[in-house]
């Protein structure tokens, strides 16, 4: 495969520098990574991507090169600040997990901004855990708070990775092992005094109807149950959604079937 020369930097935004990636020409794609990783999670996208399209992957606030802000800040307001730094008004838009939670809060605060959106076991601000998310995030803490970062680490990757109905010997050892190793980083990037993320008001699981953008949902037939519910709702609630579910993944669907998410995203887009 040719690769398309790329160019990175950082962007200076709500007080704290953001890092970014673009490469490729033609209409804008943004990619939104998941909250268990950072922009290399799109790694068998990026350059795939950029053979139609000029492809923007940037780190959220506290995960790979990205710092995180010292006072309030938005998640959804990086996207439009990156984007009109890059010059661009307008900008398919794809997020996995929490990426999609942010996509739809992005989609929702600058609707002028979004020509479409690929939402892949998307988050929705708003709505509320199942108990085995509760589970998960309790357990999470313990460890956090006992300094167990490789348990917290793993704990994520067993969740989100391997699901709830492998074993983690089914999953592929690479893919494991990359996902580890982002949501280790980002366990370990300073979170200054004062920090606070602003949430979208109201919330966007108040305020589907108002995505009046095309929508295709993804969905790993192995994630957990609360995502495919939630799934299901947005399918439901977004005006002309489409959903599709693909097989022998998990929750990061993009990762564990490249070329099946590659196909169905540039299937849509097209």
């Amino acid at each position: 495969m040719t690769a398309f020369p790329s160019e990175s930097g950082f962007l200076d935004v709500q007080g704290a520098p953001l890092y970014y990636e673009v490469a490729g020409q033609g209409y804008p794609l943004l990619l939104i990574h998941a909250g268990i990783a950072d922009s290399r999670m799109w790694d068998e996208q990026f350059q795939v991507f950029a053979r139609q399209y000029r492809v923007v992957r940037f780190d959220l606030r506290g995960y790979g090169q990205s710092a995180i802000p010292p006072g309030l800040f938005a998640d959804y307001e990086d996207p439009p600040a990156l984007l009109r730094s890059l010059s661009i008004d307008m900008a398919h838009v794809v997020g996995v997990s929490f990426g999609g939670k942010i996509a739809i809060d992005f989609t929702l605060a600058h609707p002028e901004m979004v020509s479409s959106l690929v939402l892949a076991a998307p988050d929705a601000g708003g709505y509320p855990a199942f108990a085995e998310v509760r589970q998960f995030n309790e357990e999470e803490a313990r460890l956090l708070e006992q300094g167990d970062l490789d348990g917290a680490a793993e704990l994520n990757v067993r969740t989100w990775v391997d699901g709830p109905r492998r074993t983690p010997e089914q999953v592929n050892p690479a893919i494991r092992e990359r996902v580890r190793e982002m949501q280790y980083h980002a366990f370990t990037v300073p979170v200054p005094e004062g920090a606070d993320e602003i949430p979208l008001e109201p919330p966007a699981i108040e305020r589907l109807a108002e995505i009046r953008v095309p929508t295709l949902l993804i969905i790993g037939e192995y994630d957990l149950e609360e995502k495919h519910a939630l799934v299901d709702l947005l399918a439901t609630e977004i005006p002309g959604a489409r959903r599709v579910a693909v097989a022998n993944a998990a929750h990061m669907v993009n990762m564990e079937q490249p070329e099946e998410f590659n196909r169905l995203v540039l299937d849509f887009l097209a």
